[in-house]
């Protein structure tokens, strides 16, 4: 194959999965890991093949002495496979990736899947965009959608988008805008359209099925203003649900909720696989099924099970809606973003994209229509100078075996 060829057919899914048909039918061992939990569980219910997070097939040690963590695999215990697939490469930092490539001994292959269009790791570096840039990968890029129904045009504008192009909007398609010049009656559309509109048009679970993602954190329409309103239409308080206090915040029986730091010796089963282990990471959502005056239980969107003590409190965030940033790596059946002003050095082409393609099914943009095409037409972003694929290039030129 070479380097740079274009291939404008292949969705990422079935990538991996003719990847996987093709290292079987050479009976090679491989591996298929993400960076986030959610990522990995996506891989199983898109291939049936079992997946984990790359802390995961590294073997991470938790010592609570030192409060930090290790891997077992390295380059003295590496991986004993033939082939390591990694989907959502983008949301790998530098420090994640080092880790990995300690552990591939000389001879395995390794293929990186991912979106370099997306935004970047919330950690360090560049890792996917500079690796393709260093020209010393064989890369594959898609950049063409077919679609075989003329109405399903999120991945068709989400193409556009990426390109810089204003799409036309059609409101009878699963690409739709809601033009609002208001917040507050922005804020108050949002609710209704969770709270009743999808579910009675279209049958969707308001808590498992749809994701309210927003640019920002403060302001009305900001995360943390839309979590507090939609917990009071889909989950008010009653006699029957047990409640606790942390600061301003009531978290309840019922809630939906993610975990926002690394927790690696944390606890988990999955009774749909009887899979057991530690570590609950950031950006895992789930919903509190169980609270009682010891802690809370709760179950997570890939079906583990994971028990908290109030001292973790501070670890959990209401889910009703999240940042883009924290919903990358996620896909939702339905996803409804607030069109709203802000800096140009945030709300910009790659985040509107980035929000874009985590829909599924349907995508609903409510606010003012101006600022979604602001968004397309705006390509400014805060340069991250990683230096890493000029590093690898001169590597690259010192050492013929590249």
């Amino acid at each position: 194959m070479d380097r740079g060829k274009r291939i404008t057919y292949l969705s990422v899914s079935t990538i991996i999965n003719g990847l996987i048909s093709i290292f079987n039918d050479l009976g090679i061992d491989f591996a298929l890991a993400a960076p986030t939990g959610r990522a990995a569980q996506r891989i199983y219910e898109t291939t049936g093949v079992e997946a984990s997070t790359i802390h995961r097939l590294l073997e991470f040690e938790y010592s609570e002495n030192l409060n930090s963590m290790t891997f077992k695999r390295d380059e003295d215990y590496p991986l004993e496979v033939g082939a390591v697939i990694v989907d959502e490469s983008s949301m790998i930092d530098i420090q994640l990736l080092s880790s990995l490539l300690k552990a591939i001994p000389f001879g395995t292959r390794l293929v990186f899947v991912g979106d370099a269009d997306q935004l970047p790791s919330v950690g360090p570096g560049n890792v996917l965009s500079d690796l393709i840039n260093s020209d010393i990968a064989q890369t594959v890029k898609l950049d063409q959608i077919h679609r075989q129904d003329k109405n399903s045009m999120i991945a068709t504008n989400a193409h556009l988008i990426n390109n810089g192009e204003i799409p036309k909007v059609d409101n009878s398609s699963d690409f739709m805008l809601v033009n609002k010049n208001d917040s507050q009656v922005t804020l108050d559309t949002i609710i209704d359209l969770v709270y009743s509109r999808f579910p009675k048009a279209f049958n969707y679970d308001p808590l498992n099925d749809i994701q309210v993602i927003s640019p920002l954190k403060k302001g009305l329409l900001g995360t943390v203003s839309l979590n507090a309103e939609l917990q009071k239409k889909l989950n008010p308080p009653s006699p029957r649900k047990k409640e606790r206090n942390f600061g301003s915040v009531v978290f309840r029986e019922g809630d939906k909720v993610m975990q926002i730091k690394n927790n690696y010796g944390l606890e988990w089963e999955n009774p749909v696989t009887g899979v057991s282990g530690t570590g609950i990471f950031n950006g895992d959502i789930g919903i509190i099924k169980h609270m009682n005056k010891d802690g809370l239980i709760i179950e997570f969107l890939d079906n583990r099970i994971s028990e908290y003590s109030y001292d973790q409190l501070e670890e959990l965030i209401h889910a009703y809606a999240v940042t883009v940033h924290k919903s990358q790596g996620s896909e939702f059946k339905v996803v409804i973003m607030p069109l709203l002003s802000g800096y140009p050095q945030f709300l910009n082409r790659r985040l509107l994209y980035t929000a874009v393609t985590r829909a599924k099914e349907k995508l609903m943009l409510v606010g003012k229509s101006k600022w979604f095409d602001y968004m397309v037409l705006n390509n400014i972003e805060n340069d991250r100078r990683s230096m890493l694929d000029k590093l690898i290039k001169e590597y690259s030129q010192q050492n013929s075996f590249f």
